[in-house]
Order: structure tokens, then sequence, then C-alpha cells
């Protein structure tokens, strides 16, 4: 039996996915260094304020400015009727 192509069923809307990536905080590893200090010396230890300044320093700073936002799916959904040949919407 020879192979068919195969035929993929029409789509109703022209989509692209976005990698979900979340985004990394910065203060994360000061945080998690507090953490340890105030698990292995006390949560009231004067040694961990030096560590602790350092996360207020982290969390105070501002963020960075965020990233402008992807335009593909935009445009595919503009362009999807001369894609498709022009078939009718459903």
């Amino acid at each position: 039996m020879p192979n068919k192509p195969i035929r993929l069923p029409p789509l109703k809307q022209l989509r692209v996915r976005q990698a979900n990536k979340a985004e990394e905080n910065p203060c994360i590893a000061v945080m998690s260094s507090v953490l340890a200090c105030w698990a292995s010396a006390g949560y009231n230890s004067a040694g961990c304020a030096t560590v602790e300044n350092a996360l207020r320093a982290c969390m105070d700073a501002p963020k960075p400015a965020p990233k402008p936002n992807n335009t593909i799916n935009y445009h595919l959904s503009r362009f999807q009727e001369r894609l498709t040949q022009g078939k009718s919407k459903k």
C-alpha cells in the first residue's frame, strides 16, 4: 500500500505559542543565603546583618524595563484569511 501524505485538519486560528519562561529574580540567591544564615545562627543574629542589608538593597533596586510583547499572533490573525485561501471563518 503506497504511503499517503498526512493531511492535517483545517485550523480555526493560526497561532504561535510563546515559550513559557519564568522571569529570573536576581534576589533569590541573596534571599536563600539570608534564610540559610538565619537557620544556622538564629533569627536575631548580628552576623547576618550584612546579608540582610544585601537583600534589602537588592529588593529596593529598580526593576528592569519589561520586554516588548511579540506581535506574531496579531499578524497571523490579520493574514489568516489570505493564508487559508479566503475560506470563511466558522
